[in-house]
C-alpha cells in the first residue's frame, strides 16, 4: 500500500502501448532522468546477481527474471490485478551472450563535462584542428555538444584499476590520493597490475586502513586509448605533441578521437593532434557490411593469392576512403585491368630508353618535336596534380589521374 504519483515523461508516446508506463528511476536511463526532474527516490532494490536485496517486501532473494508468477499471485491476493495477458515485445539482451538484461543504478566515477568547462574547451579546440573529410568537424562537434558526463569506471576484472581508497563513512577520497597513485604506479611497473589487487592497504594507509575501502573498478577502455598521446608522444624523445595526424575509421569520432581530445584538454590544455583523417569501411557490391554468416566476405588473402598483392594495394589506393569502400570480384577485375595498363605502359617506356645516356643522348627542349613538348607538358601537369593530391590525402585522385594519363594521353595518342 503506497501512494504513487503520476508524472510526465517525454520519452513515452501513444504510438506504442497505452501511453502510460510505470517508472523505476533506479532501473532505466529515461526513468532515471525523469526521477531527477521530479525529485523521486532513486531506489535500486536489485543486487548484482539480479536478486531482490535483503529487506525487499514480499520478494526478498528472488530473481527479477523469474519472479513474474509470484508477482501475479500477490496482485491477485490484494485484489489489485485488473487484467493479465501474454504479449510479445522487444527486450534488451546482451550482445555477447544473448541473455536478457536489466538496468541498475550503481555508483560510478565520472569526468564532468561542465564543472571545469571541459565541453566548451573541446568545442573551441575542435575548430583549430584540420578534419579530413571536412564533415568530421560537424560530426564530433555534435557529439561533444550532446554528450553527458564521461563515465570512466567499469565493473570488470581485466583492465587498468582505478587506484583509489574511499572513506567508508563519508565516501570521500583519501587526502593523499595523488601521492599514493605515484607509489602504486611504481609497484605496477615492477609487478604488473596485480600489484593493486594484491596490495595490503595497511602498507599505504597504516592505521587508517580500517576506515577506507579499496576501489576495485577498472577504467573505461576509451580512457586507456585516449591517453595514448601521453604514453607515446610524451614518452619518446624523437616525438613531440601534438601529433601531426590521427587516422581511424569514422566510428572513432565517438571513440578514440573524442577520448583523446578530452583527456588531452584535461591534462595539457590543447588538442593532441593537428589533423584527423577518417575512412569508411569495406562493404560488398550491394553496400552491405561483410559478414561470414552472410557469405559476402572478400578476403584480402584471396585477392593477393590469386592476383598478387599489388592488385590489392591498387584497389585500396583507388577507393575514395571518405565513404564506404566497395569490394567485389567485378571491381577487383577492373582494378587488375588498370594495373596491367599502367604496368604495360611503364614497361614499354622503359624498353624504349634502354641504353639511354642523358649526357650524350638528351635532346634540348627547343629541339624537341611539338608532340614531345606536348607530352612533357602533360607529364609535368600530372606530376603537380599527384603531389597536390598526396598533400591533401586525396589518394584516389592519383589513381584516376595516372590511369587516365596511361590510357588516353599516352596509350591512345602519344604512343599510338
Amino acid at each position: 500500500d503506497r501512494v504513487v504519483p503520476l508524472i510526465l515523461g517525454e520519452h513515452v508516446t501513444t504510438e506504442a502501448g497505452t501511453g502510460c508506463v510505470h517508472t523505476a528511476p533506479g532501473h532505466g536511463q529515461e526513468d532515471f532522468a525523469v526521477g531527477l526532474k521530479y525529485d523521486l527516490e532513486i531506489d535500486c532494490p536489485v543486487d548484482g546477481r539480479g536478486n531482490y536485496v535483503a529487506g525487499t517486501p514480499l520478494f526478498e532473494g528472488e530473481n527479477v527474471l523469474k519472479v513474474d508468477d509470484h508477482v501475479i499471485e500477490v496482485l491477485k491476493e490484494h485484489k489489485a490485478l485488473l487484467h493479465i495477458e501474454v504479449i510479445e515485445h522487444s527486450y534488451p539482451h546482451c550482445w555477447r551472450t544473448k541473455t536478457p538484461l536489466i538496468f541498475r543504478t550503481t555508483p560510478q566515477w565520472f569526468i564532468s563535462m561542465t564543472e571545469n568547462g571541459l565541453r566548451d574547451k573541446a568545442l573551441n579546440e575542435i575548430k583549430k584542428v584540420s578534419w579530413v573529410p571536412e564533415w568530421g568537424q560537424n560530426r564530433i562537434e555534435g557529439m561533444i555538444e550532446g554528450r553527458p558526463d564521461w563515465c570512466i569506471s567499469r565493473q570488470r576484472f581485466w583492465g587498468v584499476p582505478i587506484t583509489i581508497f574511499i572513506h567508508k563513512v563519508t565516501g570521500e577520497m583519501h587526502p593523499n590520493t595523488v601521492a599514493m597513485m605515484e607509489q602504486i604506479a611504481v609497484m605496477v611497473e615492477e609487478k604488473s597490475i596485480d600489484a593493486w589487487y594484491d596490495l595490503d592497504p595497511e602498507s599505504l594507509l597504516g592505521d587508517e586502513a580500517k576506515d577506507y575501502e579499496q576501489v576495485t573498478d577498472i577504467l573505461d577502455v576509451w580512457f586507456d586509448s585516449g591517453i595514448s598521446h601521453f604514453t607515446v608522444l610524451g614518452q619518446r624523445d624523437e616525438l613531440s605533441s601534438p601529433a601531426d595526424l590521427y587516422l581511424e575509421g569514422s566510428d572513432q569520432h565517438r571513440g578514440w578521437f573524442q577520448s583523446s581530445m578530452l583527456s588531452a584538454l584535461a591534462s595539457d590544455g590543447q588538442a593532441p593532434y593537428k589533423q584527423v583523417l577518417t575512412h569508411g569501411f569495406a562493404v560488398d557490391k550491394d553496400g552491405k557490411k561483410m559478414s561470414k554468416s552472410k557469405g559476402n566476405v572478400v578476403a584480402p588473402q584471396q585477392i593477393s593469392n590469386k592476383l598478387g598483392a599489388d592488385i590489392l594495394r591498387l584497389w585500396i589506393s583507388a577507393a575514395d576512403y571518405r565513404y564506404e569502400m566497395t569490394v567485389s570480384d567485378e571491381i577487383i577485375s577492373r582494378t587488375a585491368d588498370a594495373y596491367r595498363r599502367i604496368r604495360n605502359t611503364s614497361r614499354f617506356l622503359l624498353a624504349n630508353i634502354n641504353g639511354f645516356n642523358p649526357a650524350t643522348d638528351c635532346v634540348a627542349y627547343d629541339d624537341l618535336l611539338p608532340l614531345d613538348k606536348w607530352v612533357i607538358g602533360h607529364a609535368d601537369k600530372l606530376q603537380k596534380e599527384i603531389i597536390a593530391a598526396y598533400e591533401s590525402y586525396n589518394f584516389h585522385a592519383i589513381y584516376q589521374a595516372v590511369t587516365h594519363f596511361c590510357s588516353v594521353e599516352l596509350g591512345s595518342f602519344y604512343l599510338d
